[in-house]
């Protein structure tokens, strides 16, 4: 008996050290290879970037996956509680796996094969944690084996709190959704810390299934799976029986998470967006918690888009009705071809067929049911002369239609594109920029990506190298006919005036003020086009220039951005700017990354309050021309407001300055016009390069977007004087010969020259800027 009891006892030693000898094995191969779980200690989940306007509100949203980091400390205990019933009860009690979950998960799969049910798991949070952070989904012992190796070692490294942080931040919750914080906000519109125990429990009810147990598609299957959480917190002693039954008859009451983004921006965004990928790369932008400040100015951005689009309708519409988009009886893919119309929201334009048509309006039905019509009145610009309404609408014709000061007008989709951009001329903040129409339909921006010639939107960068070179705004210049051989065997180039009109000897105000070509050109060839290219590359409006005297007359292709910033060294007193969008950009922890610095405070460091001489910023950006040049070409564009091809905005009484543009055939049609404080560029074209109509010229197509932007986004109080420098003195000459003239005398003008520039002029007649009350004087003549 006695040996008998031996033997046992050895096989019993034998089997444990065999079995412990497996298990270590069994630990150390699987060991091998393992993912570093330390890396847990710094993980930091992505986060979604932030775009933000000059005000701080929200503009942009980037991220890959939604969510808001919480720690542990500030997650309520009714949500730790509600995922500890649902997911690992046991979780401050075991050592990262559940032998009691195990064991129990066993026994329930062994009736589940028996019925043909799903299997059940037992994993731990901590052992979810393991298999997202560092493993694979791969569905294998393997795994599990893996899997609980690091759970126990993790619970080793961590503590119980970490670990929950980690997993109630890291869970996807459906709905684009990774974690509480980000979960809470999409189904209820509130923080973690304002629910009640239904809503955490539906919360907790989520990382099983979130697709099944989507509560906006399944509310019923997803109550079901809610009240099992409710009756695990009762079970586990969180909520009371009372509670429970009071809980689990209460509906699910949903509230989606409603983010203001301002549609109207999206060009803007775009771009910002762009940079910043650019820059820094697409991890850091989708996934660290950037906050991007910039400073764009949300009025100025929908009124911008308002006046382009009202710009490019009005003439879309003098180019007249180019019929339906399609017809309900007589296409049988109609439907197809309405459902591929991407029609940004902003546009508030809707779909309709019409019904019926009556000789003073068209009735119609939108897609969405409305019925209604629309009266001859709006419906005019689309039927020319001698012909009617019938001739023009079928019955089926599948329009655009947008209800205006509660009358609906009939929509047409324009071909023409374009784009406007406003600029702060001293900083280079980008107040407002529209790239396009319809961002949805195209998201290629015309103020920053499109190349196209500028034409006579040029002729400020010419005028003003002159000025800087010896040139006065009463220089006498020819304007009459010009040839220039361009190679053998090649025709010669003739250069001609809009109108083909020569003027003979004409003053350099009067030919930037009516635009003169031929002018241009002599200037260009008498200055040498090296002096034009130096000073365009230093202003950044050109990258690669021929060498052509057609670049003088903007030949050359640049961007409208560029050009508009161009121009802000008329207004700030010669200074080059860089545009730009982006004033800050913080980490996720607040770290400043990047800061915009264009500007020095000399004495700030020694100043004292009860000092005399206050501190000074001054502007660190470069000097591309003088003070003296820069007003002189401010004064000479506000002659084009006041007498030349811009005087279409003289009804609006206020100190403004600006050059259209037209290119070859009309191709292109630009407007440049600036206040004391912004400078607003404006730009109308087809992509596909083709003449925009005979008589679209800037004046015409670009200039009316810049006056209703200008009347609308501006108030009075918004415009001040041109500031003058200490070297210019004001003078009254004659507008048409440049010589000394009487104040009150017919054509005399107040002309801005530099000392230089006086030369025989009687110094006596000069009014120095530092008399204000003679500088008012003459300032009401002008």
């Amino acid at each position: 008996m006695l040996k008998y009891l031996n033997l046992s006892i050895k096989v019993i030693i034998i089997f444990v050290v065999a079995s412990l000898l497996f298990v270590f094995s069994t630990f150390w191969y699987f060991s091998i290879g393992l993912p570093d779980y330390k890396k847990l200690s710094n993980y930091q989940p992505p986060i979604s970037s932030r775009v933000y306007s000059d005000n701080g509100k929200l503009i942009a949203e980037y991220a890959i996956e939604k969510r808001l980091f919480i720690p542990y400390e500030s997650i309520p205990k009714k949500i730790v509680n509600s995922f500890l019933s649902a997911e690992d009860k046991n979780f401050f009690a075991h050592p990262g796996v559940d032998a009691k979950g195990i064991v129990r998960a066993f026994i329930k799969n062994l009736k589940n094969i028996k019925e043909n049910r799903r299997l059940e798991g037992a994993s731990t949070i901590t052992q979810q944690i393991a298999k997202n952070f560092l493993l694979t989904n791969e569905v294998s012992y393997k795994r599990k084996i893996k899997e609980a190796i690091l759970a126990f070692r993790i619970e080793r490294a961590y503590s119980k709190e970490r670990i929950l942080e980690l997993y109630l931040n890291q869970i996807y919750l459906g709905q684009g959704t990774y974690g509480v914080a980000a979960a809470s906000l999409e189904y209820f519109d509130k923080s973690v810390k304002d629910l009640d125990y239904p809503e955490s429990a539906l919360l907790a009810a989520l990382p099983k299934a979130p697709s099944k147990y989507d509560p906006y598609k399944y509310s019923e299957v997803a109550k079901f799976r809610r009240d099992l959480v409710l009756k695990n917190l009762k079970d586990n002693n969180y909520i009371t029986k009372k509670e429970f039954n009071n809980f689990k008859d209460s509906p699910i009451k949903l509230k989606r998470r409603k983010i203001e983004i301002v549609n109207e921006a999206n060009s803007y965004t775009e771009e910002v967006r762009r940079s910043i990928k650019e820059k820094y790369g697409f991890k850091k932008l989708y996934s660290e918690g950037l906050s991007i400040r910039t400073p764009l100015d949300i009025g100025f951005q929908i009124q911008a888009i308002s006046s382009l689009r009202k710009g490019i309708e009005a003439y879309d519409k003098r180019h007249g009705w180019r019929g339906p988009i399609t017809n309900k009886l007589k296409d049988i893919n109609w439907e197809k071809k309405v459902k591929k119309i991407k029609i940004a929201p902003t546009l508030k334009w809707k779909i309709a067929e019409i019904i019926s048509v009556e000789e003073s309006a068209i009735n119609f039905k939108t897609l969405e049911g409305i019925q209604d019509k629309i009266s001859y009145k709006k419906l005019s610009w689309s039927i020319p002369n001698k012909k009617n309404i019938f001739d023009i609408f079928d019955i089926g014709d599948i329009i655009y239609i947008k209800k205006e000061d509660k009358v609906w007008s009939l929509k047409q989709y324009p071909k023409v594109n374009g784009g406007i951009v406003v600029i702060e001329p001293d900083s280079g903040n980008v107040k407002a920029l529209v790239g396009g129409f319809n961002f949805k339909s195209s998201e290629f921006n015309r103020v920053t990506q499109a190349k196209r010639q500028p034409g006579s939107a040029f002729k400020p960068i010419v005028y003003a190298s002159a000025l800087e070179n010896g040139y006065s705004p009463n220089s006498i210049i020819l304007d009459a006919p010009f040839v220039e051989s361009q190679g053998v065997g090649l025709k010669d180039w003739k250069p001609e005036n809009y109108g083909k009109k020569f003027y003979g000897p004409t003053t350099l105000r009067k030919g930037i003020e009516y635009s003169r070509n031929l002018m241009t050109v002599r200037i260009a060839k008498t200055l040498g086009l090296n002096k034009i290219m130096d000073l365009s590359t230093k202003l950044e409006v050109y990258e690669d220039i021929p060498e052509l005297l057609s670049v003088s007359l903007g030949a050359a292709e640049t961007s409208l951005i560029n050009l508009t910033a161009a121009y802000a060294s008329f207004v700030n007193g010669g200074k080059k700017i860089n545009p730009n969008l982006i004033n800050r950009i913080q980490d996720r922890r607040g770290k400043t990354i990047f800061k915009l610095e264009n500007k020095k405070c000399v004495g700030c460091d020694k100043f004292l309050n009860q000092s005399e001489v206050y501190p000074i910023i001054k502007n660190e950006n470069e000097q591309v021309i003088s003070e003296e040049t820069a007003y002189q070409m401010t004064s000479i564009l506000q002659g084009a407001v006041e007498r030349g091809t811009a005087k279409k905005l003289k009804d609006l009484k206020v100190p403004l300055a600006g050059k259209t543009g037209t290119t070859n055939n009309n191709y292109d049609a630009w407007f440049i016009g600036f206040t004391s404080n912004l400078v607003i560029g404006v730009y109308v074209g087809f992509d596909a390069p083709k003449t925009l109509g005979k008589y679209e010229t800037g004046s015409k197509a670009a200039l009316p977007i810049f006056k209703d932007f200008v009347k609308n986004a501006l108030f009075k109080e918004d415009f001040k004087e041109f500031k003058i420098p200490k070297g210019i003195y004001l003078t009254s000459l004659n507008y048409d010969t440049g010589l000394k003239a009487s104040i009150g005398k017919k054509n005399t003008i107040i002309e801005a020259l530099t000392k230089k520039d006086i030369n025989n002029i009687d110094n006596n007649e000069l009014i120095s800027v530092n008399s204000y009350d003679k500088l008012i004087k003459y300032r009401q003549f002008y």
